[in-house]
């Protein structure tokens, strides 16, 4: 993804029903872990800089996109700004989200619950 990331886990890609804008062909989800050397902002200006290089344009919000890469997580960091929110605001809500990341991270904590990814996951499932 840039120059400082190191990854050290990748889930699976899954293809899932689009959220948000239905009309549109289906997504595929893919979760990475890994190291990084910089800070939050600077993370997120790479993926930003990454979904450019792909052919990311701006468009309507959770429309047809080339790609999207988001932050979820950023160690026990979390952060509530109007440009960078961590955890992710829909982690804890997101079958397409918590399932590639319970495959790499199952007893990772989510840092304002406490709670495993596993067990955010599994209460998706059973409801």
């Amino acid at each position: 993804m840039a120059a400082g990331l190191r990854i050290t886990a990748a889930s699976q890609v899954r293809e899932t029903e689009p959220f948000g804008y239905t009309e549109q062909p289906r997504f595929r989800n893919q979760v990475i872990a890994g190291l990084w050397e910089g800070s939050p902002w600077q993370l997120l200006q790479a993926a930003k800089e990454a979904e450019r290089r792909v052919g990311r344009t701006p468009g309507e919000r959770w429309g047809p996109r080339v790609a999207d890469a988001d932050i979820l997580l950023f160690g026990e960091l979390v952060l509530d700004d109007p440009e960078l929110r961590i955890p992710h605001p829909g982690l804890h809500e997101r079958r397409f989200v918590l399932e590639p990341l319970a495959e790499i991270a199952p007893d990772l904590p989510d840092p304002v619950s406490g709670r495993r990814i596993a067990d955010l996951l599994a209460d998706i499932l059973s409801s």
